[in-house]
């Protein structure tokens, strides 16, 4: 026997925290002379047999009952290869390449990238990726845990014991790697964690898994791509883009709920069945792109994937990974972007997740004051850390590159902003100058804006930011974010009280509707109409407007009429599109039986015809973020509520005229003044029949010369209840 009882004791009990030092083969000496020793540690095994590429087999000698074996060779060899025999107790023997035999499969330009933080893909050696090594073909497992004393992978293929698989540290980055002999793909895997000997046993899932388990399963899985794109046109051209200048209409989903199985539970359709039905739906309605809340893993649908486990695993609710692409390049042979929610601002407590991921604040804050969101119960990503930005870095530039997608919405950007976010006073730490400012999240978002562009041209990025931070959309080399958009908050925020009044008071609050031109061209902005505002009590939009139901629906026709016609990109959440009454759930499909009502069927037309108007008329979105793409005309009138302004191309002949009568009054005659002489053709009318509207308004007017509002020409139109007209000048 070479090994002391301490050193037998600590690989039959797991808790050895150098493993390789102790099994596979060894130099040893042994009464003065140096001899081959190997080792292994298989607790099934009865017997076992080591059998060398060019010899015979040889029996171990059993060191410990928990399943401890060596062999010393009666003299001095080189190092060779060679397999083992293994009797189990149960069962037949079988014959294993023994991990310990295989060195390390790091590079050192790996390992100093990651020291730096600045490996932008990490996903590339981190996890598990299956490889050959010397003609065996296995699975190489890389993770980091810096403060754990012990790391072992456990497995499908080795009972889930921690004690057969330890890992390899390297301690001055604090990452654990083995090479398993084969371990193949679909094989469930754990990290099992011991911090330090007083401290329980922890069994992780791969922070860089690339598949999981079903939920309620928390196992990571071993996975390859086989996928081959077919989108090679579609992403040429879209890195050539100028995207502030093109038109950006989003259809916002949940795909766990935007239409389900009828009598299944859950029924949720897979990512591509979503293709074979989403896509062309969404064709249909002439959006640019669909938008898809979180689909990374998450354990807990109510969450609606915002408290994620898996970053780097499409989740399982619809299918394998390669499910998700086949979706993705099928939006893209249709001429469809796909963005999709990323969440770095914080995440899940989950057992089997980040927190406290070798004992210690790995990823987040050890201080609750700066490492728990407690309205959200969540933990934030410690952004100083090498660990986090080698992370979320890779885990951006991953879904860019594996998944081919064309943007990132970042939620709750304000959360990492500010240090005091839904905090009082006390529950803060202020930064290094005493301010509120999270500087570190700072510098990660501009490095996240520069480091995802320059890799993807053509790439969009977009926050969800709440304040009034500035720079957000500007670039990071002027001291902005460098994110391409911003959500305007303050104009959904304030155009949705607007709407919520009755026509009776809104004369009161005509600034609502109004002070949103103050500053819509401070920021590359985008209009949200999205999921959060038809949830928790806050009632579906249809629900949300004010009067008995042909005022409703004329309402919600209006508002999407003034939300295509102001500056600014545009977002609608799933069933908006077809006015669903009832608040959205995750729990069940939208409520797609209400199409087979006219007034509903009239707002999905409204929407897939303003839709193909925006994509048509250059007005809408050509000079979109700057003040020469629009004029008011008059904006005083709060009386009538009425409003009108001007929407402007790059050519005089693309200009549009808007006209809005936010009350259920109609206008027989109305003068507006207008820029050009000529005739004008009503192009859309919210309150045409073909929408469930009174067919009320212009159908084409002619200019008359006299100055008025301001312009050298003016019109007198009729003016439809709770409509809006879209007028354009013809030669």
């Amino acid at each position: 026997m070479t090994l002391k009882i301490e050193e037998i004791r600590a690989i039959s009990n797991g808790e050895h925290s150098d493993p390789f030092s102790i099994l596979g083969l060894h130099y040893v000496t042994v009464d003065g002379n140096e001899k081959l020793v190997v080792r292994c540690f298989r607790p099934d095994a009865k017997s076992i047999f080591v059998i060398p590429d060019t010899g015979n087999s040889t029996e171990l000698t059993r060191l410990s009952d928990e399943g401890l074996f060596e062999y010393i060779f009666p003299r001095k060899k080189n190092h060779f290869s060679y397999k083992l025999k293994v009797y189990p107790y149960v069962g037949d023997a079988y014959e294993i390449e023994d991990a310990y035999r295989f060195g390390t499969l790091i590079t050192d330009f790996d390992l100093q990238l990651w020291g730096e933080g600045n490996h932008h893909h990490a996903y590339r050696w981190m996890g598990a990726h299956t490889k050959t090594v010397d003609g065996v073909e296995g699975t190489h497992f890389v993770v980091t845990a810096p403060s754990a004393s012990r790391v072992s992978v456990i497995g499908s293929f080795n009972n889930w014991d921690g004690r057969v698989h330890g890992m390899r540290k390297y301690y001055e980055q604090g990452i654990w790697e083995i090479f398993i002999p084969h371990v193949t793909e679909g094989d469930l895997y754990k990290f099992e964690v011991k911090a330090n000997i007083n401290q329980a046993l922890v069994k992780k899932a791969d922070p860089y898994g690339r598949f999981g388990e079903m939920r309620p399963g928390t196992a990571s899985i071993v996975w390859n791509s086989v996928y081959q794109w077919n989108d090679s046109d579609w992403m040429e051209q879209r890195s050539g883009k100028a995207h502030h200048e093109e038109p950006l209409s989003v259809y916002e989903v949940h795909p766990g709920s935007w239409k389900r199985k009828p009598g299944q539970n859950p029924g949720f359709l897979s990512y591509r069945e979503l293709a074979d039905d989403l896509v062309p739906y969404v064709k249909e309605m002439g959006f640019t792109h669909i938008e898809l809340m979180p689909v990374a893993e998450h354990p807990y649908d109510p969450s609606w994937g915002y408290q994620i486990t898996g970053y780097f695993a499409p989740t399982s609710r619809f299918g394998n990974p390669d499910d998700l692409r086949y979706f993705i390049d099928r939006c893209h042979q249709e001429n469809i972007g796909v963005i999709v929610d990323w969440v770095p601002a914080h995440f899940t407590k989950d057992e089997h997740g980040l927190r406290r991921f070798d004992g210690s604040a790995l990823y987040e804050h050890e201080d609750p004051r700066q490492g728990e969101h407690r309205d959200w119960g969540t933990c934030i990503f410690n952004f100083g850390r090498v660990e986090v930005k080698n992370f979320l870095l890779s885990n951006a530039i991953y879904w860019l590159e594996e998944f081919h997608i064309d943007g990132l919405r970042v939620d709750a950007v304000a959360s990492m902003l500010y240090l005091d976010y839904s905090r009082e006073e006390g529950e803060w730490i202020p930064n290094q100058y005493g301010g509120r400012e999270n500087i570190e999240a700072i510098h990660f978002l501009r490095r996240f804006n520069e480091v995802t562009h320059e890799y993807f041209p053509g790439l969009l990025t977009f926050a969800e930011e709440s304040t009034s931070w500035g720079g957000v959309s500007q670039p990071t080399s002027s001291g902005g974010l460098g994110f391409d958009f911003k959500w305007n908050m303050g104009w959904m925020n304030d155009t949705l009280s607007y709407f919520e009044k009755d026509p009776i008071f809104r004369k009161y609050h005509q600034d609502q509707l109004t002070f949103s031109l103050i500053y819509a061209f401070s920021e590359q902005f985008v209009l949200p109409l999205s999921h959060d505002e038809v949830v928790h009590m806050k009632k579906s939009l249809l629900s949300k407007m004010p009067g008995d139901d042909w005022q409703k629906f004329a309402n919600l026709r209006l508002l999407y009429t003034y939300m295509f016609g102001h500056p600014g990109k545009k977002l609608l959440f799933m069933s908006c599109e077809f006015a669903q009454w009832e608040e959205w759930t995750e729990a069940q499909s939208i409520d797609w039986h209400l199409l087979q009502w006219e007034p509903h069927q009239g707002i999905q037309n409204l929407v897939k015809d303003l839709n193909a108007l925006y994509k048509k008329e250059p007005a809408f979105y050509q000079i979109d973020t700057r003040w020469e793409g629009f004029e008011w005309i008059d904006m005083s009138d709060a009386d009538n509520c009425l409003l009108s302004f001007i929407r402007r191309g790059k050519k005089p002949e693309d200009t549009l005229v808007f006209i809005l009568n936010f009350t259920p009054t109609y206008h027989d005659v109305y003068r507006f003044g207008v820029p050009f002489k000529g005739e004008y053709h009503a192009i859309f009318n919210s309150d045409s029949t073909h929408y469930g509207g009174s067919n009320k308004g212009p159908v084409k007017v002619s200019a008359e010369k006299g100055e008025w509002h301001n312009q050298p020409y003016h019109i007198n139109v009729s003016i439809p209840p709770l409509g809006g007209v879209i007028l354009k000048p013809t030669k």
